[in-house]
This record gives structure tokens, C-alpha cells and sequence, in this order.
């Protein structure tokens, strides 16, 4: 059985690009179909195509629809490592950055003037995703230039803007209807702000975790010696903001949980300082969708993060992240509310993926049973 794909990078993600054709032609649920792609259940993916790690077991499937108020529709999956499981229950802001790129690669879109705008709507969500990519004199340039904090080379620049945000996932902004929330983990009473938009999130303060916001460097080490007490707490706000009738069918993908801090009194160069989790570990960036979230946040006041900086609502926000530092806007436009990010983009690799003859009722039951 083989599979055309393209390999592709996003943000400070990679993810396998499909169209939806590709994946129904097997006959095999994507269920099934991905974990065995990538190689799960293996911490390796050893006899995959995955990564091996959160940013880089991700799969998206992208399809036309009929109609002239949508160019593009696409599906995000975040594929399990160590499981035989597929999270369909979120997008990933990093990863949307390539649907845009690839509609005009593949000529779904023709591209007109300085910036092509192209209008997605990711189906995880049922979030209108506004991209923006530049097409100077009204092409891809030959060779990409554009740099963002996280990503050593260039890309192509895709603007991200999402359209109205709040709320995609559960219904409100704040799902448990209050700026803040007690939730009690590891004997302790942990202050939060659950935060739907782009994704679900929740808002702890770095300092009630014991960490310096002067020293940021030393986040990532402090955060590690506490996964277990944040997954706790992950859980339980998953059952507070409706996602899991319980803690244990709370999904890994979501929420997410975001660590944040008023920025060193030496960094001038950011508003906070955050730190995001990603499949139960610290993000090597930031989650985008996470940062949409953030932003409302910011917005809205008595959250942990409008606490931090301020209630004067500012067109920009500047995240510290372990990447470097990531400016989120926001703008009015025809009645709506974009909050959006500048990412790059760029294809890696137009490939076929052989997967074994084998995969079929037999294989399909094994792994079923897997994630069951």
C-alpha cells in the first residue's frame, strides 16, 4: 500500500501533510491508519514516519470544499508516540501555517499581489483561520527568506489571523464562567484561568510553582521536577471546562497548560514570560493556538495573565518563550475580531509512503484493540 504526502514544516512544528482522498483510498480508518504510519505504539517511531516527539507526530488533511467562502478546510490529528491513538480534539496553530502554503504550491490558489490571502477553516474546531502569505509581485518568491524566533532557517511568512476565537472548543471564553478558578492538586490549592480560544488552556502563575521570573533559564528544570502535580491539574480543568466527563478520559493534547510570569526586570523586550505544555512536557516554543489563547486572556480582565500585564488592551502582545520572543496581534476587521501571529513555512520533502501489504483486518483489529 503506498500513500503520496508531503512533509512539511510549520512554525516550530512538522507535520505530514494529506489530502483527503489520499487517506479514504486505503479503505482504513485514520484511526488505525496514522499511529501504524508513523510507527506507534514506539517512544521511537522506529518503523514510521513520525518524530518521535510531540512537535513532530502531527498529521494534517486538507480538502476542497464546495462553495466560494472557503478555499480550504483542514483536519488537525495529533498522533500518539507511546500509544496507538490519534487526539483529534484540537488544532495546532504551528501546523496551520502549511495549509495556506500548500494551497498555493498545489495551485488551489492562485496568488494575487504582495500577500495571498487564503481562507481556511480548521473542522478540529470549527475555527475560520484568516492566512496571509507572502507573494511578492504575485508569486512565492524562488528562495524564502522570512525568519522566526525557534526556526534556524528561513520560511515562507504566513500570517495567521483567527477569526473571533473565543470559545471554539467549549462554548465561552472562560467555560467555567469566572477570570479565576481554585483547583487543588498535590495538597495544594493552585490559583488558574481557564481559557478557551485557539485551544483550551490553563493559566498558572510561575511563581506559586516555586519559579524565579527573573531567572527564566531555569524554568524548563523546575517545571520537569513538577510534571506530574501539572498533569493533576490539567485533568481537573479538563472536567471543570466540559472537555472529560472525568479526569482519566481527560484527552493528552488538551488543555493545554501555559506557566506565565511578568518578564525579568532586564527584558525589555517581552510583555511575559510563558512556559507551555505540550503533551504532558515543556514546549520547545509555543503552542500557537495556545498563544490566541493567551492573548484573549490578556485581554480579559481578572485572568492570571491580564493580572500580569495590565488592563490597557494593547494591538500587540510580546510572549517570552524558550524559543525567543513571539508577538501575537490583534485587529478589528468587518465587525470580527482577528487574533493572529506571523509563522514561516516551508515543504520539505513530496514523498510516497509504502506501508506494509499486511495492514488490514488483522492489523486493523490489533491496533484497535491497542487504543481501546
Amino acid at each position: 500500500m503506498k500513500i503520496e504526502a508531503e512533509w512539511m514544516r510549520g512554525g516550530t512544528s512538522k507535520c505530514w501533510v494529506f489530502e483527503t482522498g489520499q487517506l479514504g483510498g486505503t479503505g482504513t480508518s485514520p484511526d488505525v491508519l496514522l499511529p501504524r504510519l508513523f510507527g506507534s505504539p514506539d517512544h521511537r517511531q522506529i518503523d514510521g514516519v513520525g518524530g518521535a516527539t510531540s512537535t513532530t507526530s502531527k498529521a494534517m488533511i486538507l480538502h476542497r470544499p464546495d462553495g466560494d467562502d472557503v478555499d480550504v478546510e483542514f483536519t488537525f490529528a495529533q498522533v500518539g508516540i507511546e500509544e496507538a491513538a490519534v487526539d483529534w480534539g484540537s488544532n495546532c496553530g504551528n501546523c496551520s501555517a502549511v495549509v495556506g502554503l500548500y494551497a498555493i504550491e498545489k495551485g488551489w490558489v492562485e496568488p494575487s499581489g504582495d500577500v495571498t490571502k487564503i481562507v481556511t477553516r480548521n473542522t478540529n474546531t470549527g475555527q475560520i483561520i484568516i492566512q496571509r502569505v507572502s507573494t511578492p509581485s504575485g508569486a512565492l518568491p524562488i528562495v524564502p527568506e522570512a525568519h522566526m524566533p525557534g526556526v534556524p532557517f528561513p520560511g515562507y511568512r504566513v500570517g495567521l489571523g483567527f477569526q473571533d476565537p473565543a470559545g471554539k472548543s467549549t462554548g465561552k471564553l472562560l467555560p467555567t464562567g469566572s477570570a479565576t478558578d481554585t483547583i487543588t492538586a498535590g495538597g495544594t490549592r493552585w490559583t488558574v484561568s481557564m481559557v478557551d480560544a485557539g485551544a483550551p488552556v490553563v493559566i498558572l502563575r510561575a511563581e506559586d510553582l516555586g519559579l524565579d521570573p527573573e531567572r527564566y533559564d531555569t524554568w524548563f528544570a523546575g517545571v520537569e521536577l513538577q510534571l506530574e502535580t501539572l498533569e493533576h491539574i490539567r485533568r481537573q480543568a479538563a472536567v471543570r471546562m466540559g472537555l472529560a466527563a472525568t479526569t482519566a478520559e481527560a484527552a493528552r493534547a488538551i488543555p493545554k497548560v501555559a506557566i506565565a510570569a511578568a518578564p525579568a526586570q532586564a527584558d525589555t523586550a517581552s510583555d511575559v514570560s510563558v512556559m507551555m505544555l505540550s503533551m504532558g512536557k515543556p514546549h520547545p516554543a509555543l503552542a500557537i493556538t495556545g498563544s490566541i489563547a493567551l492573548t484573549l486572556a490578556a485581554r480579559t480582565p481578572g485572568t492570571v495573565l491580564n493580572e500580569i500585564t495590565g488592563n490597557t488592551v494593547q494591538p500587540t502582545l510580546r510572549l517570552r518563550t524558550p524559543a525567543g520572543v513571539i508577538e501575537t496581534w490583534s485587529e478589528e476587521q468587518s465587525g470580527s475580531l482577528l487574533v493572529g501571529v506571523d509563522r514561516t513555512a516551508r515543504t520539505l520533502a513530496t514523498t510516497t509512503i509504502h506501508l506494509p501489504e499486511a495492514l488490514g483486518s488483522a492489523v486493523e483489529a490489533s491496533l484497535a484493540s491497542a487504543i481501546n
